[in-house]
């Protein structure tokens, strides 16, 4: 049943597509992201589960179409990556914003972390999208990418559903108190954007440290 209260802050501006396409959306969104499309597919899943917690939708039916969705789409890549190879990924890629450099990096973490990185790979941006393409082309054993990949879509299915389903339930509370800590939470969002800044140009200029030192020691030798 509908909640008694309109839902609050940023759910007002997925709630049209998730009124008018419902379940649909998530199996369409979800689907095309894991076979290699730059899609929201976890984004509307969260959305999706907090929707749920408040009211407007069933959280079984989200998980399970989220799930069969991720498993159906990644193996949909599988295959492609498998009957068309890097060249034809490389050829058409473009159009799905799967560029070369992308898919080489995607493949070097993929080869440093083995088979089973398909486990957590939902987890990683970029990894999501393009796992299955990956194990295609390396010529994984099917049966095994579909072990992997179905453990890796349960748990992450089940993380986020269940965190943003409890989150709905008291979203109505968490936003109508927000606004007495909206001070604190920007400090904390500030200071936290900041701490990363400064780690992340530190590490940046440590790796080129390392890389000028590397290359002096190879021209003395």
């Amino acid at each position: 049943m509908p909640p008694s209260a309109d839902l609050p802050g940023f759910l007002d501006s997925v709630a049209p597509i998730l009124d008018r396409w419902g379940y649909l959306a998530i199996g369409g969104v979800i689907g095309v992201e894991s076979f290699g499309v730059p899609a929201p597919g976890q984004t509307i899943m969260v959305a999706a589960s907090i929707y749920a917690g408040a009211g407007r939708m069933n959280i079984w039916l989200v998980a399970i179409i989220s799930f069969v969705a991720a498993v159906v789409g990644d193996n949909i890549g599988y295959w492609i990556g498998l009957r068309g190879g890097r060249k034809a990924v490389h050829r058409w890629g473009k159009y799905i914003f799967v560029t070369p450099e992308r898919l080489e990096r995607a493949e070097q973490f993929f080869a440093r972390r083995g088979n089973r990185i398909i486990v957590v790979a939902r987890f990683i941006d970029g990894l999501r999208q393009l796992n299955g393409v990956i194990a295609g082309i390396t010529k994984m054993p099917w049966r095994a990418f579909l072990l992997y990949n179905a453990i890796g879509a349960a748990l992450w299915v089940g993380w986020w559903c269940t965190v943003a389903h409890l989150l709905g339930v008291h979203i109505v509370k968490i936003m109508a108190h927000a606004h007495k800590y909206s001070w604190a939470v920007i400090l904390v969002l500030v200071l936290a954007i900041g701490g990363y800044a400064f780690w992340h140009v530190r590490h940046i200029r440590k790796r080129r440290a390392r890389l000028a030192a590397g290359s002096v020691e190879e021209s003395q030798a």
